[in-house]
């Protein structure tokens, strides 16, 4: 099993995020966050992934390492009202869109550029009380099937044993519409196909990322032949036949 390195982290800020946080917090706090991040994302929970659970546990020693913050000495201060997050799904990220969002009782729609990824911030000039700008964390929410780490695009989908053991042409169906991919035979499981191109689009600095599709084994999916026969017989009616 190949180990990924914490450099996948790109930033603090994407390590708060993947652990549900907005930024730095106090030791217990962080790992009530870290428990909470590790349990969606243990590959024998539902829904979990085990790429995810690695990066999980890499966005908290990532966090660990700069430090714990050490409670300030000096007298108790008013707390500033936090700023709120712009939580969008995986579609939008793609093609960007209208949030709204709730900020010091105000509701303001906001329209969001395509390639947006977590941890980048929205700009609201002069959003503050005083006038100043205001700049808001994003937050990419799975979504539908699709979970969004950095650059790239993760989901999983159903192929039948025969696929995963022999190998062969696979039909996906991705947030792109259809794509094919070719399995190769007697590749060890779980199977993890990259769709070149399909993650977020290249935004500045950030380049265009990749879907990668974890196949699970499903027995009650159809052949290639067997789809094949059902797609025929939806499109050649009948009434088309005897026409």
């Amino acid at each position: 099993m190949q180990v990924r390195s914490r450099s996948e982290i790109a930033s603090l800020a994407e390590a708060y995020a993947l652990l549900g946080l907005t930024g730095p917090t106090d030791a217990e706090a962080l790992g009530a966050a870290f428990r909470r991040a590790a349990k969606a994302a243990r590959p024998d929970a539902p829904g979990g992934d085990a790429a995810r659970f690695r990066r999980v546990i890499a966005a908290f020693r990532l966090i660990q390492g700069q430090g714990a913050p050490r409670p300030a000495l000096a007298a108790p201060r008013q707390r500033s009202t936090p700023k709120p997050v712009v939580v969008i799904d995986p579609q939008r990220a793609l093609t960007g869109g209208v949030v709204d969002v709730r900020m010091e009782r105000r509701s303001l729609r906001l329209t969001v550029p395509a390639g947006l990824r977590t941890g980048e911030h929205i700009r609201l000039k002069e959003g503050g009380a005083d006038s100043s700008d205001v700049y808001l964390p994003v937050l990419i929410r799975a979504s539908d099937g699709l979970i969004c780490m950095g650059d790239d695009l993760y989901m999983t989908y159903a192929a039948s044993p025969r696929i995963l053991r022999d190998g062969g042409r696979l039909d996906i169906e991705t947030h792109a519409g259809i794509r094919s991919a070719w399995v190769a035979r007697g590749l060890t499981q779980p199977i993890r196909l990259r769709l070149k191109d399909l993650g977020l689009p290249a935004r500045g600095a950030r380049p265009q990322g990749h879907l990668f599709v974890t196949l699970v084994e499903a027995e009650d999916i159809p052949s290639a032949a067997e789809d094949l026969l059902a797609r025929f017989t939806r499109v050649w009616t009948p009434e088309r036949m005897a026409a």
